[in-house]
């Protein structure tokens, strides 16, 4: 399932070559192709779509055909959760504050902070950037009424995109993932634990991130009494997937140092 070291596409904080097209660009033309009628940019003219959202019922609007996009709101709007005579959809699981990314991404094909191309030094890099090098943003992490704590936001965007099936989001949610930085350990074994507990086994990108981070700063990790107390707590597939990737990750090195000098552990 995880690959038997990390490179560094796995890794937070990595800059990531640019593409020949810009990623916002290449996600609007991807999201034209799929809608018929209207593409993106033109008048907008079909029905608008109320959404209630959330345990405090916040108000969303959205025109149909955007809505669509989402293969689980084409599916919606054509039952159980859709009111017809009211043209509604009650979603009271989700966050708000997540959902209304959601929507910006689904008409302008990015959401806040933008992901923007720095093209002098061939670098995506995040809008606001707190470190001047395009890396963290005072928009990194959720509030989570669910889980009752603190979440990475974007992690949180990856498993309601995967929820929505749009996979285009996905893709843009971990990449701006990778770009954030000073987050704190609370906030990113719970959000770990959010991943395992909302992606399926199958898709392991996410998870494989949460495990490249974990390992890549694992001085940090290891002095953490909170590191400490989630696993006495146990519960998640995390930790037996975190030592299988560390083995991984030592086999590596004992193959590499046995091809200069054979020797075994």
């Amino acid at each position: 399932m995880f690959k038997r070291s990390f490179h560094s596409r796995d890794r937070a904080g990595k800059a990531v070559k640019a593409s020949k097209r810009s990623f916002r660009e290449d996600v609007k033309l991807k999201m034209q192709q799929k809608m018929e009628s209207p593409p993106i940019g033109s008048t907008l003219t079909s029905p608008i779509i109320t959404l209630v959202v959330g345990r405090e019922a916040r108000l969303f609007a959205c025109h149909e055909d955007v809505l669509s996009l989402s293969p689980f709101f084409a599916a919606a709007l054509k039952g159980q959760f859709y009111e017809s005579t009211s043209k509604k959809v009650v979603l009271p699981d989700e966050e708000p504050e997540v959902f209304s990314s959601v929507l910006e991404y689904l008409y302008k094909g990015d959401y806040y902070p933008r992901l923007l191309h720095d093209k002098r030094r061939s670098t995506w890099q995040l809008e606001d950037a707190s470190d001047g090098f395009g890396r963290g943003s005072v928009e990194s992490t959720v509030y989570h009424n669910g889980v009752g704590g603190v979440l990475l936001k974007d992690s949180v965007i990856y498993c309601t995109a995967d929820k929505f099936g749009l996979d285009e989001l996905k893709r843009l949610a971990l990449r701006k993932q990778g770009l954030q930085t000073g987050i704190s350990v609370d906030a990113i074994l719970r959000t770990a634990r959010y991943a395992y507990e909302n992606t399926p086994d199958q898709d392991a990108k996410l998870r494989a991130h949460f495990l490249a981070l974990i390992i890549r700063s694992r001085k940090i990790f290891k002095r953490s009494g909170t590191m400490q107390n989630e696993m006495e707590i146990g519960g998640s597939k995390l930790f037996f997937d975190l030592f299988t990737a560390m083995s991984n990750h030592i086999d590596d090195i004992v193959d590499m140092t046995n091809n200069r000098s054979p020797k075994t552990i």
